[in-house]
């Protein structure tokens, strides 16, 4: 509510001045003519001398004023208020579109920023299960060096048996030879015994003989024996010596196998890693084009406040005019009076 200070009357008054003078009425203008008084104030009755002027708008021209006085205002008061409305249609024209077409371009880059997270919530969820498997493939590695361990450590072991076999061999082969060597010489002691007592000695002779031979095919024997058992445990080592080596030539392909697949995972993590950067940028750019496009939004709407203030300041101005054509019939009538009061009487 206006306060007791300042009346209607007063911010009239001030109109008059102003309007007189071909100055548009504003608040700081009226207030300037007053001298004093508070904006809300002036402004209240500045609103309420506006909403007057808008209502008697319409009234007609007091009588006495020219035909053509009041044919040439209305010509310029309609003219005025259609280049009035048609600069404002523009104005508005152009402010909704640039609205809209910020609207749609926000609307856009929101949808690209969405799918843009997406893609990369795909990607970061595959590139999640592509380590998980090569974590996987890293433990089946280690196990792999673990057992091929194990094997070359069971190789060496069947290396050894074998060395100790062979070595076993060599000594029952030194054995044979130093009986063989022992045999003779005896054949030959006894050969020289039998000479000198071959007569009283013989069946003793072919006793001794027959033991020797005996003997002798025992020792053929257990070397016989000997030599299959050890050609038996030759050929299971050879056997397993084998079965390593095609178990060791298996594991060798699957650590190959296992290798290419890791390299195979590191390309293909290589690459998501490329298409999440690139995801980034993308996210970057749209952000920018976003923040451009939010700036051209805050621009367009201050262009359309500008708008509105141009609309209020033709408005402003058109209720001049209008106040001036409406003062015209009463410069014009005492104009004419005071060209009367000139004339000499008759």
């Amino acid at each position: 509510m206006a306060r007791s200070g300042i009346q209607y009357g007063d911010v009239q008054q001030a109109i008059d001045t102003l309007l007189s003078q071909g100055d548009t009425p504003s608040v700081q203008r009226i207030r300037e003519v007053l001298g004093t008084g508070s904006f809300t104030t002036i402004s209240e009755h500045f609103r309420q001398w506006r909403s007057e002027r808008e209502q008697n708008r319409d009234v007609p021209p007091p009588k006495g004023v020219p035909e053509v006085v009041v044919t040439m205002a209305s010509e310029l008061w309609r003219e005025a208020q259609e280049v009035a409305n048609q600069a404002l249609a523009h104005y508005r024209e152009d402010a909704t579109r640039q609205i809209d077409e910020a609207r749609e371009a926000a609307e856009r880059a929101d949808q690209l920023a969405l799918d843009a997270q997406q893609r990369e919530n795909a990607l970061a969820e595959h590139l999640r299960h592509t380590e998980a498997r090569l974590e996987t493939l890293n433990r089946e590695l280690a196990t792999l060096e673990s057992n091929q361990g194990q094997l070359v450590e069971q190789a060496g072991r069947a290396e050894q048996q074998t060395e100790r076999t062979q070595k076993a061999f060599e000594a029952l082969e030194k054995r044979y030879h130093a009986l063989e060597e022992s045999g003779q010489k005896e054949r030959q002691a006894l050969q020289s015994g039998w000479e000198q007592r071959l007569s009283q000695e013989e069946e003793r002779n072919e006793a001794s003989e027959g033991k020797l031979m005996a003997l002798l095919d025992t020792l053929r024997q257990e070397r016989a024996q000997q030599d299959k058992a050890h050609q038996k445990r030759v050929s299971q080592m050879e056997q397993k010596l084998s079965a390593l080596e095609e178990s060791l030539a298996s594991q060798k392909q699957v650590l190959q196998q296992k290798s290419r697949d890791e390299q195979n995972a590191q390309e293909h993590l290589k690459r998501l890693e490329q298409e999440n950067q690139s995801l980034k940028e993308q996210n970057a750019a749209l952000a920018q084009e976003r923040e451009e496009i939010e700036q051209r939004l805050i621009e367009t709407r201050s262009k359309a406040s500008e708008a509105n203030a141009w609309q209020q300041a033709l408005n402003e101005q058109v209720e001049a005019l209008h106040r001036k054509l409406q003062e015209l019939p009463q410069t014009l009538e005492a104009a004419r009076h005071k060209e009367e009061t000139k004339k000499p009487p008759r």
